[in-house]
């Protein structure tokens, strides 16, 4: 183990950010068991919103600990509670360092949309748009 990295289980799901960008969930399936060793950035499976379909990855270096049976049975939670009772699957062993908590991930799109807002792309001879 590396200097700082924190062995622990971790529950993993989605910000709102990203439920917004796959629209209503239709439908998720993970190709790993329960107990199954699993490394970051390892693909488990996917989900599949009216908008998109996207891929899950591992983000920690460990066991899969199985998903929340409370959205395999009713996956509208991923959208209407990501933060709290809407969370996919459980990890068990050291995050990838490189990751973020939901607080530093909400931290970085907040600073992302100030720069976005300040409208670098602008310059004064271009006038307001």
């Amino acid at each position: 183990m590396h200097e700082g990295e924190k062995t622990g289980i971790w529950r993993i799901g989605m910000t709102a950010f990203a439920t917004r960008m796959l629209g209503e969930i239709v439908e998720f399936d993970f190709e790993v068991s329960e107990g199954e060793g699993v490394r970051v950035g390892q693909e488990l499976g996917w989900i599949e919103g009216f908008k998109a379909v996207s891929d899950f990855y591992c983000v920690a270096d460990g066991k899969f600990r199985g998903l929340n049976g409370h959205v395999v049975g009713d996956p509208s939670l991923i959208c209407a509670d990501s933060y709290q009772s809407g969370w996919i699957y459980e990890v068990e062993g050291v995050p990838d360092e490189g990751g973020v908590d939901v607080n530093g991930y909400v931290q970085h799109l907040e600073l992302t949309i100030d720069k976005m807002l300040e409208k670098p792309w602008q310059t004064p001879e271009m006038g307001p748009s």
